[in-house]
């Protein structure tokens, strides 16, 4: 019996699990996480990370039994040691340090932020200063920052837009983290627009694709169940926007790192349980969820029609399969 008197698998008593489509690994996560892998097979353990290569605890936990070492400093890499930038990206200073350190170095940034940062190179190269919406201290964040010794200049909320100064207004570009809500950015950048009429937006906006369709997803999904539940890590930006949105439609909305987090006592009297999984967070997960959600008394698990994503990125060279006539894993 629980707290509130209810047998365990009467808690859900018959309800029925909705699964978000898409959810979980976004194709630059995939690729971030076979760049480790394929360097821990071609080079042997150690390979050395520097920050969590996604924010996910069991991906990072997976990997580190395999013999990945994460490290911040690259102070903390020994020389001739392989290296691999993880799926946030990383600063100037830090590329300008591994390679004067002689590092071999496999830089899983997402393709998407990389798109960012070529930008920001460009547009800089043309006398633009630059605003960035984005959460301070986040690594993607201190990444795109870093592109530049100066010239960019974060913005977390509208109330930030109103203070930032910028050296000057005639050439000024708006740049966004990839990972944010889509509706938060947008009114920011509306504050960033009605403030400095003149700014460059992007051509395609800087969020990507896979953050995009989650919460499209969460947002068609949230008005037909009673509680959501979103699978990912507390420091996983992406996750924690899908929870917010579901939270702002109205729902009854937790994250968890883990199945064992499912406190029985959010189940009570709900009868329709929406799921979904950050982009950083393996099925794995999801389905140990769904098996806890079944102990407590759900039925039945209904998938939602949903974007189907296909897209790939290729690996850095030297990861390659096919590489010194291995063959390729099967996929």
């Amino acid at each position: 019996m629980n707290p509130h008197g209810h047998k365990s698998s009467d808690i859900l008593n018959g309800s029925e699990i909705l699964l978000a489509e898409p959810r979980g690994f976004c194709a630059g996560v995939d690729r971030a996480i076979e760049i480790v892998e394929r360097a821990l097979s071609k080079f042997g353990a150690p390979i050395y990370v520097r920050h969590e290569i996604v924010h996910n605890t069991f991906v990072v936990n997976d990997l580190k039994s395999k013999g990945a070492i994460f490290i911040e400093d690259l102070a903390d890499v020994p020389p001739d040691a392989t290296l691999v930038f993880s799926a946030h990206g990383v600063s100037k200073a830090i590329q300008d340090e591994a390679q004067q350190r002689g590092f071999k170095v496999f830089d899983a940034t997402c393709p998407l932020v990389t798109k960012v940062h070529v930008e920001v190179a460009k547009l800089h190269k043309e006398g633009y200063e630059f605003i960035m919406i984005g959460h301070k201290g986040h690594p993607e964040v201190e990444g795109t920052m870093g592109q530049l010794e100066s010239g960019i200049h974060l913005v977390e909320d509208v109330a930030d837009v109103a203070r930032v100064q910028p050296g000057q207004t005639s050439k000024l570009a708006l740049v966004t983290q990839t990972t944010l809500s889509m509706d938060d950015a947008a009114d920011i950048a509306a504050a960033v627009k009605a403030r400095f009429p003149q700014v460059r937006e992007p051509k395609q906006q800087d969020i990507c694709y896979a953050t995009q369709n989650r919460q499209d997803a969460i947002k068609i999904m949230s008005p037909q169940v009673d509680i959501v539940i979103v699978v990912g890590s507390p420091t996983s930006s992406n996750s924690n926007r899908l929870r917010e949105v579901a939270q702002k439609l109205g729902t009854v909305s937790y994250m968890v790192d883990h199945a064992n987090e499912l406190d029985p006592a959010w189940f009570v009297g709900r009868s329709r349980v929406g799921l979904t999984a950050g982009a950083s967070a393996p099925e794995i997960l999801v389905q140990a969820v769904i098996s806890r959600l079944r102990s407590l008394g759900a039925l039945s698990v209904r998938r939602m029609d949903g974007v189907v994503e296909t897209i790939k990125f290729p690996l850095p060279k030297g990861l390659k399969p096919d590489t010194e006539g291995q063959s390729a894993p099967n996929d």
